[in-house]
């Protein structure tokens, strides 16, 4: 299969993928193995966090443009109308203007902290309950949405979607930084180089 495509590519920074959509637009069909456990080493810092979500979301950018004429094509199924669609606008798009709503958040509750500061006595907290309602009904679609996508998993621990308030207030600004910048080098179009990563060799196998 792999003589059949080419070999790995050389011109993205995530070959996985991009292997990965040569494959599906010959036709081919990818199994998925859910019980499937790999050992690897995350980051221990968030520089280096962010330095590898970077060269995922530009290599993620690259291949999305680089099999662009796939897109919203009868001939390539799926591919082309869900799984490619789905990759521009949740791991695209949504991160591009996601930080719009925390900013939007941040001015209303400023606004509405002089207005209190300013006029005490005829101070009402209508505005206020309004925007914590719907930044709450946001939250909840959220974990509404990883709920569904951990009834996907057999068997995955549903004590972990706890951390998922902490993703959404620490890791999720990450990633707004981290797209915003690949999109932004993607436009000005220097060459990207793969960057390395420091090794601690802190991954271990358990029992």
């Amino acid at each position: 299969m792999l003589d059949q495509v080419g070999g790995f590519p050389s011109d993205t920074l995530a070959e996985d993928q991009d292997l990965t959509l040569r494959i599906r637009r010959l036709g081919y069909r990818i199994g998925y193995e859910e019980t499937a456990i790999a050992w690897t080493e995350a980051p221990h810092n968030l520089s280096a966090l962010a330095k590898q979500r970077f060269r995922w979301s530009y290599g993620t950018l690259q291949c999305m443009w680089k099999h662009r004429d796939a897109l919203f094509r009868w001939r390539y199924g799926t591919l082309g109308f869900v799984a490619m669609p789905n990759v521009w606008i949740f791991q695209i798009l949504f991160p591009l203007i996601s930080p719009v709503m925390d900013l939007m958040l941040l001015y209303t509750l400023g606004v509405i902290a002089i207005d209190y500061w300013q006029q005490p006595v005829g101070y009402t907290s209508t505005n206020l309950q309004q925007v914590l309602f719907y930044y709450a009904l946001f939250l909840a679609i959220d974990w509404i949405s990883a709920c569904f996508a951990f009834l996907l998993e057999r068997r995955e621990r549903w004590s972990l979607l706890w951390w998922l308030f902490l993703q959404r207030f620490c890791y999720r600004q990450v990633m707004y930084y981290v797209m915003i910048k690949s999109v932004t080098m993607a436009i000005r179009g220097p060459v990207v180089g793969w960057g390395k990563l420091e090794r601690k060799a802190t991954a271990e196998a358990g029992p």
